[in-house]
């Protein structure tokens, strides 16, 4: 076999090697404008958070600066698509007093969301002998002497959606809900035993992702 011949068996390798990956390049190209156009048509919404109550069992604030809390909050997400669902893959939960975290983060097990969805969950959240900044210590003073304490609690994970069998990357999701807890009025809570007091929120959370 002659140089020349050589040669040409290895350009004709080279050209089918080139026709090989660029079928592959177009092949991925069509599966990815697939899955955007699926991914536009379908326009996932994100999850919707409600807070229903919180339980108190105990929010003690002490001289100099420091403050124990143990609170049960029940809160409820919404998968409101009809065709994807969502996967929790992280979801922490905490409180805060004046953008002061007060509490240590409890985490939810990890779960799947299915279309239009709602599932329930009931963490406890506490925190003791936390340090609370002395500013936020003297507003804290004032709003236990007027009777009611403006917390807001606070969610925050990763998700994943899911389209048929597309799952897509992780993306932060982060919710706020107000929880205004009226410790003054008697009749704005009910007794549950242990001098714990569970107050009825119904608060809409704030969600972004």
């Amino acid at each position: 076999m002659s140089a020349k011949d050589c040669g040409s068996h290895g350009h004709k390798r080279r050209k089918i090697f080139r026709r090989i990956f660029a079928g592959i390049l177009v092949f991925l190209f069509i599966v990815l404008v697939t899955i955007l156009i699926v991914w536009a048509v379908l326009r996932p919404s994100k999850p919707s958070f409600l807070l229903q109550d919180a339980t108190v069992y105990a929010f003690n604030s002490t001289t100099p600066n420091f403050l124990t809390s143990n609170l049960q909050v029940t809160f409820s997400t919404r998968n409101p698509n009809d065709k994807i669902g969502v996967y929790y893959d992280k979801l922490d939960v905490y409180a805060e007093y004046r953008t002061q975290q007060i509490t240590l983060r409890t985490r939810i097990q990890p779960f799947y969301q299915g279309h239009k969805e709602v599932n329930v969950w009931s963490p406890f959240v506490y925190g003791t002998a936390v340090p609370v900044a002395p500013y936020n210590a003297v507003s804290l003073r004032q709003d236990q002497s007027s009777g009611a304490v403006q917390l807001v609690i606070k969610m925050d994970g990763r998700v994943r959606f899911k389209v048929g069998s597309f799952i897509s990357g992780r993306y932060h999701l982060y919710s706020r809900c107000q929880a205004y807890i009226q410790f003054g009025n008697k009749n704005a809570g009910v007794l549950v035993g242990n001098n714990a007091v569970k107050y009825t929120l119904a608060e809409r959370c704030s969600v972004s992702v």
